[in-house]
């Protein structure tokens, strides 16, 4: 119980500092910002495997290209179709 209330923590850390890094509006709720740091943790740690301070870097910079991949594809669905 207590490594999912940690990953819940720490996603929302990675989500809202990535979400405040990144230019521009994201309109998201807190739910997304979790998840998306979540995500960011968990590629990050796929493309790092220690922890600490470089860690926790790679972690905010893959939340923040997962960012960007979120607009591009939430612009994408809301074009009306011709």
């Amino acid at each position: 119980m207590g490594g999912i209330i940690y990953t819940i923590i720490i996603g929302a850390v990675i989500g809202v500092l990535a979400r405040f890094l990144k230019p521009g509006a994201d309109p998201m709720g807190w739910i997304l910002t979790i998840l998306l740091g979540i995500a960011g943790a968990w590629l990050g740690s796929l493309l790092y495997g220690g922890g600490g301070l470089i860690g926790f870097v790679i972690s905010i910079a893959c939340a923040i290209a997962l960012l960007f991949i979120y607009e591009m594809v939430r612009k994408r669905s809301s074009r009306p179709a011709t």
